[in-house]
């Protein structure tokens, strides 16, 4: 793969909300790109601390049923209709991609590395972003689309409940794929030069 292929497929992921269930790939397909960057997407001292659940047909539609539910009691009954047209949006895609942190490995690390103690909740939510990263990358080149969600903490004691989670897995956030109805917007670019420096 070139240089110009890799900066390509990173122009291609973009936020896709605009989805359908017909994905150009198939579950086992997407399990294994999710599989793929569990393997190896890199984490500080090789603590592999990011665990991920993959939702596909009825249990992918079960989380936005139940997250429309849980937020029901909470957004006002006036407003709630566009907080429903933006779960409807959600749950028509094919699957999501839950990610968690193990809490149990970050609070090891803490205990036999004392003096990097307060950086390993960072560290940990780092590799989680790249794992994050990594697949929705992948999925693009694919002509998968995806969004990223973060509805925890409001939903985690019903997808621990639902779906077995170990207590010491923290809910960081939920990606929705699934097959493109609609490009994603323009996207604006603030100026490079506001936001990079070079020496040498």
């Amino acid at each position: 793969m070139t240089t110009q292929t890799l900066q390509n497929t990173a122009q291609m992921r973009r936020s896709i909300y605009a989805l359908d269930k017909n994905s150009p790939l198939t579950n086992t397909q997407i399990n294994q790109i999710v599989e793929h960057a569990l393997l190896h997407t890199p984490s500080s001292f090789n603590s592999q601390s990011t665990r991920l659940v993959v939702l596909h047909g009825d249990e992918h539609e079960k989380l936005w049923h139940g997250t429309a539910d849980i937020l029901r009691n909470i957004v006002p009954a006036d407003d709630f209709a566009a907080t429903q047209t933006k779960l409807d949006g959600f749950k028509a895609g094919a699957g999501t991609v839950l990610f968690f942190e193990d809490t149990d490995v970050v609070k090891d690390l803490q205990e036999r590395f004392s003096d990097y103690a307060d950086k390993f909740p960072i560290w940990a939510e780092h590799a989680n972003a790249m794992m994050q990263y990594a697949i929705w990358t992948t999925l693009a080149s694919a002509n998968v689309g995806a969004n990223l969600q973060h509805y925890n903490p409001l939903i985690d004691d019903f997808v621990a409940n639902q779906w077995g989670i170990p207590n010491n897995w923290q809910l960081v956030a939920q990606m929705v794929f699934g097959g493109i109805t609609a490009p994603a917007d323009k996207k604006t670019f603030a100026p490079v030069a506001e936001r990079l420096k070079v020496f040498g």
